[in-house]
């Protein structure tokens, strides 16, 4: 079993449960959902939410993920090509089942707006 994490809001993944799948914010722009290792988690979150409320972290077993997960490398929007000296990071290739989240985790931000990985989540 191999746990990615995708940072939501509490809000979009009640829609989800009340819709029966996940999309995400970026499936229908993008063809993919972000997702990230925990180990990646920390740096996305102050990169890209740094101050957000009311967000949540989606624990996804890849094993149980319908969809195509792929590791790769992301892309510059600048440039349009991959960034060759990153990490590889999950993105799943389609809807998100709702089975394959084994564990929903409240992520808010500290008082100064940045984000740690939460203790249930750390080895």
């Amino acid at each position: 079993m191999t746990i990615i994490l995708h940072l939501t809001t509490h809000s979009a993944w009640e829609q989800a449960q009340a819709a029966g799948t996940y999309r995400g914010d970026t499936l229908d722009t993008q063809g993919f959902i972000h997702c990230s290792t925990v180990y990646q988690i920390e740096r996305v979150a102050n990169r890209f939410f740094h101050g957000q409320n009311g967000l949540a972290l989606l624990c996804v077993d890849t094993d149980k993920v319908q969809s195509q997960v792929i590791f790769e490398q992301p892309i510059n929007p600048d440039t349009g090509e991959a960034e060759p000296d990153s990490d590889q990071f999950p993105h799943i290739y389609g809807p998100l089942n709702l089975d394959a989240v084994v564990r929903v985790v409240d992520f808010p931000p500290s008082a100064d707006g940045t984000f740690a990985l939460p203790k249930e989540l750390q080895s």
